[in-house]
Formats: structure tokens, sequence, C-alpha cells
């Protein structure tokens, strides 16, 4: 559960953990962290109503369905072939959902608030961007995530 507190909790302390065979969530258990997550976010639809003897001249607006939006997660390349191998296996038809969890922590590594992206799934891997041009990047990949619900705790 979020703590409220007076100053806001810095972006840069996080742990993703992608269940599945990629473990429970402890640091250990990640292969490699992730530099990035963005697209946490969701969407309510509303439809239009009114009576025709509604007091005032306005509609209503009657919450419907939602849709959450797709998350993304970037990486140093590690050597790693974990990320590639489930989208691998859900484009060659064996569909592995998973639950993401992502874990915001405090500064002195206590989690804060975590958010879970239930029956997530890759939708999309972009390799790094290879240039000989001798600058100092980071070679990263990045996961583009699907999912079907987002809970905050």
């Amino acid at each position: 559960m979020p703590t409220f507190r007076e100053n806001p909790y810095s972006a840069f302390n996080f742990i993703v953990a992608l269940g599945g065979r990629q473990g429970d969530g402890s640091e250990g258990a990640i292969i490699g962290g992730f530099s990035d997550v963005s697209g946490l976010g969701t969407d309510v639809n509303y439809s239009e109503y009114r009576n025709g003897n509604e007091k005032f001249n306005t509609v209503r607006k009657i919450p419907n369905t939602h849709k959450v939006d797709d998350v993304t997660l970037k990486r140093g390349v590690v050597g790693s072939d974990d990320l590639w191998k489930w989208l691998r296996g859900v484009r060659d038809g064996t569909a592995e959902p998973r639950n993401v969890t992502i874990t915001l922590l405090d500064e002195a590594r206590n989690s804060v608030a975590t958010w879970t992206l239930r029956k997530a799934q890759p939708k999309k891997w972009a390799g790094p961007t290879l240039a000989a041009k001798g600058g100092g990047e980071v070679a990263m990949e990045e996961l583009h995530l699907v999912h079907e619900g987002l809970e905050y705790e």
C-alpha cells in the first residue's frame, strides 16, 4: 500500500519481476535490471445517456469499459536471451501470460508502491541500435508488453 509523504519518491529505484521462469521478483531472480519503465496507465470509456425528461439539458456520463496502455521495459543488453525467448514462444503459438510486477522503492530500498500487470504478454521486442562511430552509448533492448489489467497497491 502506498505511503503518503510530503516529498515525492524518486523514479530511479525500482524492481521489475517478470513472473514465470523469471522468478518471484526477488533481486537475485531477475536477469538484468531494467533502466526504464514507461506506459503505466489506464483509460476509462464513458457512454453518454440522457432521459427525455431530464431537468438539465446535458448528457450523463456512464462509465463502461476501460483499456490499459502498453508498457515498455528497457534494459542494457546483458547477454541473456530471456526476453527474446518469451516473445519467440508467443510468436510460435505458445502463449505464456505472466503477472508482471513493478515495485517502486524508497531511499532505503523499502517497497512503497507496486503496480501489477495482469496476464502480460510480449508484443514487440526491439534490439539495440549499433553504430561504429565511437560513441559511448550502452546497447539497449526494449520489450513492449500488452496486458489485461493494471492493479496498484
